[in-house]
């Protein structure tokens, strides 16, 4: 009998599992987390390409863009920010987060982020995005004022710095673990911590001058209704989710890239 008792039970939990990861799908659609992940990888593939020619005189070929691709895999990304979506988002605060992000101002704002993104992969718009901040530095300037609050909101300047030294261990420790140069663990932390300071610098000209240039067309009623949202239960959950999935992304990334440096500048010396 007690199989008999349990069996309903067994299909009703399962019915909750399939109807939280079917509500989890709908988030990273929304989100359009697969189209943010190709423009990433797009980043990263153009980043390993000046690997290839300061690190390797240019001579991976193709056996480094095979090696590249596979390592900036977008549906990999996709997974590992997922997992953490999973970890920090659910019932009440997950459909506050889908509803704000299927409504047209959430749309909008994922649209003009991926553009945004996409755009500043080229150098001309970059130095444009940065010179648009530093004429703005320390204004008054009202647009400047709510971009603020909104880095300030999700700490957004102090995370993409532990993201990026975290990143640069990895890529140390990648080459150290290929064999192309020796480091102490010690010395590994010291190279990295010395950057802290240019790296904070580089972070809060590049994430103003984006942030500027994707909020933009954006009136500023738009904004203020979006930074309302990120100061939510629901918007702070979903940030830890995204710094805590991208971040472990890229240490992975980093780590990868690393060793195939590593590998390759071994394989030439052979």
């Amino acid at each position: 009998m007690r199989a008999f008792v349990l069996w309903p039970v067994l299909i009703l939990l399962s019915g909750v599992s399939a109807l939280a990861d079917a509500r989890m799908s709908v988030l990273v659609d929304v989100l359009r987390l697969p189209e943010a992940a190709r423009i990433l990888s797009d980043e990263g593939l153009n980043h390993a390409q000046e690997l290839n020619k300061d690190m390797l005189d240019g001579q991976g070929g193709l056996g480094w863009q095979v090696q590249v691709e596979r390592i900036y895999e977008p549906a990999l990304m996709v997974e590992m920010v997922r997992a953490e979506l999973e970890q920090e988002l659910a019932g009440a605060e997950l459909e506050e987060v889908i509803a704000f992000y299927a409504s047209d101002l959430g749309a909008e704002i994922i649209q003009l982020e991926n553009a945004a993104r996409k755009a500043i992969q080229d150098p001309d718009v970059e130095e444009a995005a940065r010179a648009r901040y530093a004429s703005l530095e320390d204004s008054d300037d009202a647009r400047l004022a709510l971009i603020a609050a909104y880095i300030k909101s999700g700490d957004m300047i102090a995370r993409n710095v532990t993201s990026a030294m975290n990143s640069n261990y990895q890529f140390l420790r990648g080459l150290v673990d290929g064999g192309a140069i020796e480091m102490s663990e010690e010395d590994m932390l010291k190279d990295v911590a010395s950057d802290i300071e240019e790296s904070t610098e580089d972070t809060t000209s590049w994430l103003f001058g984006y942030l500027l240039l994707a909020y933009h067309p954006l009136e500023d009623d738009g904004l203020r209704d979006y930074l309302a949202f990120t100061n939510t239960s629901a918007g702070q959950a979903l940030n830890r989710a995204l710094f805590a999935g991208f971040g472990k992304a890229y240490e992975d990334i980093s780590y990868a890239l690393g060793r195939a440096v590593a590998l390759n500048m071994t394989a030439e010396e052979l």
